[in-house]
């Protein structure tokens, strides 16, 4: 007979208990992580994790190294981090850590320099669980390199092009009848305008948003502005509370928007310096500077509204043989994604999701493509009249044989004399037996 002694007496029940409790724990543990994802947006490091059911958390900061520590009660700890693709110059990993408990899960990103952590939870959609978005925004991001090209001015550059896809990841945009999300919508249409723009010599195309991931609307025309670009094309679908409204629109920016984005950009640190250039060492004086780059800046600013209306013309003329346009004029509104200071932007409404009709047109990938290619021609028409300098669609076009259509009161002699030409020269490339000339007659004009 094995008898119980006093050690083996008490041993069991701790035993069991000690059982009972981590089993317990890992009872505990049934929110799960679904999915994590990782984008680097301008300054802001975002990680979204997708999880089956809302998690309580908390963290914290710790320096040298400088991480953040994001303590997630009663989540499921198995989930990898191997896939995150971490294209990022401040996070340098991300990685698990000792929970607090079994049943809880702790992460570490670690980061090159201090950020500044931001944390928020998003409700469930149709489309996404619940999320929890871990965002790390740098306080002082490193300037952009700027290339400088000393052997002279560049004189045969593309012409660039920011395609902007509305909306993305978290942000579905607008929802339609059948459950067309506008997101999507708008991806294809700007991958679709995309192949347009690239495969024209001469031009190319930077999108804002390659796949279905979030980007603010601030840091939109911050591309814009980064790429150098010469126009900004934003891709979007109307939506109403009613079924009825349908057809496209164009918008451009409101000139209240545009003065008080002007009076921002002076405001921040002594701005008025770095828009003047070397020209502020001339002026010297803070006022007389300020006053300056405020004119300087006006003027481009008008200029770049200026363009972006005529452009919101060309496209309604072009989108009309596609489809029902709402709005038969360029409309102005307030919106950050047209707020690049110099850049020309337009803001494309391809319809009403909201409509049952349009919404169908939208899922039809014929009617993507044709209003993708009302965009592109709309785009060639604009900057083959007035192609920015330095690209080479200027080169093209000054060394294109000039024409001049024949008004009254117009000869030979005072065409040669306009264009620093000879009679005889004028005369030899148009094939003109005579110094006679009609109204309305079109005459190629020699090179001087």
């Amino acid at each position: 007979m094995i008898r119980n002694t006093p050690m083996m007496h008490h041993s069991k029940p701790t035993v069991l208990l000690f059982l009972l409790l981590f089993f317990s724990a890992i009872s505990q543990a049934n929110n799960d992580v679904t999915d994590v994802r990782f984008a680097q947006v301008e300054d802001t490091s975002r990680l979204v994790l997708e999880l089956s059911q809302a998690p309580s958390f908390t963290y914290f900061t710790l320096s040298n190294p400088n991480r953040l520590v994001v303590d997630l009660s009663g989540v499921d700890n198995s989930f990898s981090l191997s896939r995150l693709n971490l294209k990022s110059n401040v996070i340098e990993r991300v990685r698990h850590s000792t929970p607090k408990s079994p049943s809880d899960t702790r992460l570490v990103i670690e980061s090159s320099k201090k950020l500044e952590p931001n944390l928020f939870m998003l409700t469930p959609t149709d489309e996404f669980p619940h999320r929890l978005v871990i965002e790390l925004v740098d306080p002082n991001p490193e300037p952009q390199q700027s290339i400088v090209n000393t052997d002279g001015p560049d004189r045969d550059r593309n012409i660039v092009i920011v395609i902007d896809p509305g909306h993305g990841g978290v942000d579905p945009g607008s929802i339609g009848p059948a459950g067309t999300y506008e997101k999507h919508i708008t991806l294809s249409i700007g991958k679709m305008l995309q192949r347009l723009v690239d495969s024209e010599p001469g031009m190319k195309a930077v999108m804002t948003r390659s796949g279905d991931y979030y980007i603010s609307p601030n840091d939109r025309p911050k591309i814009a502005a980064r790429e150098n670009a010469d126009l900004l094309v934003s891709i979007h679908a109307d939506a109403f509370t009613s079924p009825q409204p349908r057809g496209g629109s164009v918008w451009v920016l409101s000139k209240g928007r545009a003065d008080s984005e002007l009076g921002r950009l002076l405001e921040q640190t002594e701005r008025s310096s770095e828009l003047l250039g070397p020209a502020a060492e001339v002026i010297g004086d803070r006022e007389t500077e300020r006053y300056f780059a405020e004119t300087i800046f006006n003027m481009s600013m008008d200029l770049s509204r200026a363009s972006s209306y005529e452009l919101s013309n060309k496209v309604i003329r072009e989108m009309k043989g596609v489809t029902r346009m709402h709005k038969s004029t360029p409309q102005s509104a307030s919106l950050a994604v047209l707020t690049a200071p110099e850049t020309p932007s337009i803001l494309v409404e391809v319809g009403f999701i909201s409509n049952p009709q349009e919404e169908k047109n939208l899922n039809w990938q014929k009617h993507r493509e044709r209003l993708a290619d009302a965009m592109f021609q709309s785009v060639k028409s604009f900057f083959k009249k007035t192609p920015p300098d330095g690209t080479l669609w200027a080169q093209w076009k000054q060394s294109e044989p000039q024409q001049h259509r024949v008004t009254s009161g117009e000869s030979l002699s005072l065409l040669a004399q306009r264009y620093g030409v000879t009679v005889k020269s004028l005369k030899a490339e148009n094939n003109l037996s005579t110094d006679m000339v009609r109204i309305g007659q079109v005459l190629t004009i020699p090179s001087s």
